[in-house]
């Protein structure tokens, strides 16, 4: 199995980072902000199209500024740079049909759309997921770090990888191969960029027994990148679904993340249902586990709330499916004030994946206990 990641400097992730940080200023002032931000960059170009119903107010060129200087793009020579960006803003208020469907007074919060949602948890990791796409995050994030925290200067935000892992049945073996392209600066050498992803990157994020004599390394294979982000390349937000999620490990209800308040199930129920799975896990109950959930828009109560966990439960499943329910309510009016999901937390989120953060609220293991009881 193959999964995949990509920096912080991809086109798609600014336009990500862009839409979550304006996100977060909505709700770090007003926590009842409705948001739709979808952000498109492309050359020296930032476009911010969606809308946007909030009584916060701050300076949104000076938030676009921000992220992308957070990402790292502010070098003179490049088109696509902090202080040199060109910003469109065609952001509208939010239709008053949708926010009539969804309130935040009370418990029986509405959807703010219709749609079907998937969470999945297994007990490879620690993080409680697929070992190989934790591993292609480590990598990007590795790469980040030492180009943010260590200053290797030739270093540039835009970078990719993909580990394909060998299993027997549901245990991971080993590494087949795997890749690492990263952008650069003009005034290094290819054969210095393998060297150093050989030395300071791989030892420092792959296990080494999964790593064999037939492993094979695909370091900038297709040479040189010096050109890359948005200067080479347009990105939208939302397109990076599976990076985002799990890796191709699990169904997908095909709803972006980012730019979203927690009033779109989308987001929000994804990350309920990643809660679920998670604690399921966690309690010991199954080895994986995926959970469904549905919604028809301005609905209180789910329409479908399902899992499976391919065969590898420790449970009577059916004691398992009647728990659900009890331990976990899916009123979104319920959830998204149990899970906290009005912070400006969203941010934190963007980059290396959703569900690889401890210290998300949709990320704590707090219902093990509670499972257990009702499964015994």
């Amino acid at each position: 199995m193959s999964s995949e990641s990509v920096g912080e400097g991809h086109p798609d992730k600014v336009a990500d980072y862009i839409s979550d940080s304006i996100l977060d200023a909505c709700l770090a002032q007003d926590p009842a902000s409705h948001v739709a931000c979808e952000t498109l960059v492309k050359s020296n170009c930032v476009v911010l199209a969606g809308e946007i119903t909030t009584n916060a107010r701050f300076n949104t060129e000076e938030v676009v500024r921000n992220a992308i200087r957070e990402i790292g793009y502010t070098y003179p020579e490049m088109a696509f740079s902090a202080d040199k960006v060109f910003v469109l803003n065609l952001l509208t208020a939010q239709s008053q049909e949708i926010n009539n469907a969804v309130s935040k007074d009370t418990e029986e919060i509405g959807a703010g759309d219709q749609g079907f949602f998937f969470g999945y948890a297994c007990n490879e990791t620690e993080e409680f997921l697929p070992l190989p796409y934790v591993l292609a995050h480590k990598l990007c994030k590795k790469l980040s770090d030492e180009r943010k925290i260590n200053g290797v200067k030739w270093l540039r935000p835009d970078c990719k990888s993909m580990v394909t892992m060998a299993y027997d049945g549901w245990n991971p073996v080993a590494i087949e191969n795997l890749v690492i392209s990263t952008q650069h600066s003009a005034d290094v050498s290819q054969q210095d960029i393998v060297a150093f992803c050989e030395k300071e990157i791989i030892p420092a994020v792959i296990p080494s027994q999964y790593l064999t004599k037939d492993t094979q390394f695909y370091i900038n294979s297709s040479g040189s990148f010096v050109y890359g982000g948005p200067e080479a390349d347009s990105g939208l937000t939302g397109r990076k679904i599976i990076v985002d999620t799990y890796g191709g490990w699990a169904h997908h209800g095909g709803g972006a993340f980012s730019g979203k308040d927690p009033s779109k199930v989308d987001r929000s129920g994804a990350y309920f249902c990643r809660w679920v799975a998670k604690n399921i896990v966690a309690a010991k109950l199954a080895d994986r586990v995926e959970v469904r959930l549905a919604y028809t828009i301005g609905g209180t109560t789910p329409i479908n709330y399902d899992l499976t966990t391919y065969g590898t439960e420790h449970c009577d499943l059916q004691k398992l499916q009647k728990a659900l329910p009890e331990v976990f309510d899916a009123r979104p009016g319920v959830f998204l004030k149990r899970l906290k999901m009005f912070q400006p937390i969203y941010r934190k989120t963007t980059q290396f994946g959703h569900f690889t953060k401890a210290d998300l609220p949709w990320e704590q293991t707090d219902c093990v206990e509670a499972l257990k009881c009702a499964c015994c």
